[in-house]
């Protein structure tokens, strides 16, 4: 049997010390990343009629390009140690500067053939908030309901008060014009058609308005977001429902119903046919259900959507986020415009159900 050398005792020994050193280092590095706190985020650009065959290959693709464009934005403050709220003002800004969505720039009409906006924001770890409620001549929305939360006494702000709030604080007002779109109004068009029809049968407005299918009466846009810091934060921003009138206000900026977050629990941005997600306060609900019931977001967002508010006619969704960055999108519509993206998930961008 061939004899070792010293010098070869001394290189294997040398060989075996710095394996041990380098399993070591990577075993703690593994460990750090383990424990680090997570960061997560997830949006929605609205639920509904949403089929496939509706969609041509490039329409398909514009939409998934902006859904993951802005949740991809909203990522990238938070993995520059960006908070959650400032990581939510800026994933939903990019889906109210397209025209793809009911929000900002894609606003749908109201019947006197304007538009008008809904907004809020709330932030979980000390349950402040910011809402505005039919403006008209913001830009961004959810930045003005931010300014609200941030610089204001109140929670929400109404119409022309909300938009003298926002000239206060030096942001600019513009003609509500910018927010024509023609796709928008043909929609308008074919909802006032079929009202008129509707009435014709002898139907009166509320049941006239009953009759429209439910593209008409959805459409929003949110986020929330789970930071470094352990925070989450919900946002939602809205034109609202076609054909509304008498300044109609949904339950996007209504704290509660379309949009809620607390720390101890977690936080939803909800999308849908709005006066059901108000009278069933549909994001507190399913953040209740969490801290009060133990259970996970999935399971108390699916009991939510699909045994309180489809029995009664509520269509929808919800994006829901917990502080331990578990993310749930429950929705009962053919379809929701959604993406998401976490600290251990790739991004993940989906418009019809079963995908």
């Amino acid at each position: 049997m061939k004899k070792i050398s010293f010098y070869q005792r001394v290189a294997i020994g040398l060989l075996s010390f710095f394996s041990v050193i380098n399993i070591s280092v990577a075993e703690q590095k593994h460990a750090t990343e383990a424990s680090a706190q997570p960061i997560a985020i997830a949006i929605h650009g609205g639920a509904g009629t949403i089929e496939k065959a509706k969609f041509t290959p490039e329409r398909e693709n514009a939409y998934r390009a902006k859904l993951k464009q802005a949740v991809e934005t909203g990522y990238s403050v938070l993995d520059n140690g960006g908070s959650s709220i400032d990581a939510v003002t800026a994933a939903i800004n990019i889906l109210e500067n397209s025209p793809f969505f009911n929000a900002g720039k894609g606003a749908v009409y109201t019947f006197d053939e304007t538009h008008e906006m809904d907004a809020s924001i709330m932030f979980g770890k000390n349950r402040q908030a910011g809402a505005v409620s039919g403006v008209k001549r913001i830009e961004n929305p959810i930045n003005l309901a931010r300014l609200v939360m941030d610089e204001s006494v109140h929670v929400m702000l109404s119409g022309q008060g909300a938009e003298q709030f926002a000239q206060s604080q030096g942001l600019a007002l513009v003609d509500n014009k910018i927010f024509d779109t023609e796709h928008r109004y043909k929609s308008l068009l074919n909802a006032k058609e079929k009202m008129k029809k509707a009435k014709q049968n002898n139907k009166d407005y509320r049941a006239a308005h009953d009759a429209l299918n439910v593209e008409y009466k959805v459409g929003t846009v949110g986020a929330v977001a789970l930071d470094a810091q352990g925070n989450i934060a919900a946002g939602t921003s809205t034109g609202g429902m076609t054909n509304k009138r008498f300044g109609r206000i949904g339950d996007a900026p209504v704290i509660g119903a379309g949009t809620f977050a607390d720390n101890r629990s977690c936080a939803v941005s909800a999308t849908g046919h709005g006066e059901y997600f108000i009278r069933y306060n549909v994001a507190a609900d399913i953040c209740a259900r969490v801290q009060y019931q133990n259970k996970s977001i999935a399971q108390a967002g699916k009991e939510v959507i699909d045994e309180v508010l489809m029995p009664v006619g509520g269509t929808g969704g919800v994006i829901i986020i917990d502080t331990q960055g578990n993310i749930s999108m429950p929705f009962n519509t053919k379809g929701m415009y959604r993406a998401k993206k976490t600290s251990t998930t790739p991004t993940y961008v989906g418009i019809f159900a079963n995908e």
